[in-house]
């Protein structure tokens, strides 16, 4: 049974397959449970699920905040447009701009524990590891290597310049609800700045990123009520409040692109080595 969770998570090491499929886009499909048929696999699966859903509570000693995975990844990493994990293994390996290397799905989650969680990196080897892998194995269930799923990611929005004091309005009037006056969480929902947040280098620190997600998605019970504006005036209200730093931000984009609105210093570009 072990040998059928190895087979399932493989990777192809074939590049010229990948490359074949890189623009295929396929429909979203979420997997049901009872597809899990081999137990061994089932068993790692619906584990990393539980990490997945109650991150904070099962590994604190990898999280630094009071948010978990499912905080950004709405509907448990199942709802379209909402960064769902649905066909994210199949992505995998890919070459990221931000590290500047060709990363594995484990750095992936690892960037995620390090930044969006304020913690630090799971053993890649470990099983909390490789159930969470499974698991995102199993959401991308019958998806090629390389493919692109409909509605995954968020839908970007046309940049616009923010006001934070605009903003400000805002998410007195739509987001202190749930989120707390002072941004530092209620019961409800997650705090978006203070020690108990993201970190400076998390993705939902950058403006367009928040700003696309609050478009989309917020408030949770009625979304898609602000205007893209709004969406830019609150994520640069609340992504221009104090936070955690990231000491290694210094090292990002290291071949250069650094997005504008990542919005802190980093080391000079630096040239790849020819061979």
């Amino acid at each position: 049974m072990l040998a059928a969770v190895e087979q399932v998570i493989a990777r192809p090491e074939s590049s010229a397959f990948t490359q074949r499929n890189a623009k295929l886009r396929v429909p979203f499909r979420v997997p049901s449970v009872v597809e899990l048929k081999d137990t061994a696999y089932r068993a790692s699966a619906l584990r990393g699920r539980a990490l997945l859903l109650g991150t904070r509570d099962s590994l604190p000693h990898n999280v630094g905040n009071s948010l978990r995975c499912a905080s950004c990844h709405l509907d448990g990493g199942l709802r379209r447009g909402a960064m769902p994990w649905v066909g994210s293994f199949a992505r995998f390996p890919q070459y990221r701009a931000r590290s500047g290397k060709v990363d594995l799905i484990e750095d992936r989650i690892n960037d995620c524990f390090r930044r969006s969680m304020n913690g630090t990196a799971l053993a890649p080897a470990d099983r909390d590891m490789r159930d969470i892998v499974t698991y995102f194995a199993f959401l991308s269930s019958g998806i090629p290597v390389g493919a692109e799923t409909e509605g995954q990611g968020l839908v970007p929005l046309q940049p616009l310049k923010g006001d934070p004091a605009r903003g400000a309005g805002v998410f007195a009037a739509t987001c202190a609800r749930c989120h707390g006056a002072s941004g530092q969480g209620t019961a409800l929902a997650t705090p978006l700045w203070g020690p108990r947040s993201y970190n400076v280098g998390a993705g939902m620190a950058r403006i367009s990123t928040a700003a696309s997600f609050v478009y989309a998605l917020m408030p949770i019970d009625r979304a898609q009520r602000l205007t893209a504006q709004q969406a830019f005036d609150v994520a640069t209200y609340v992504n221009t409040r104090p936070r955690p730093d990231f000491p290694g931000k210094v090292h990002d984009w290291p071949r250069g692109q650094k997005p504008a609105d990542a919005d802190y210093h980093v080391l000079p570009p630096t040239k790849p080595q020819e061979k």
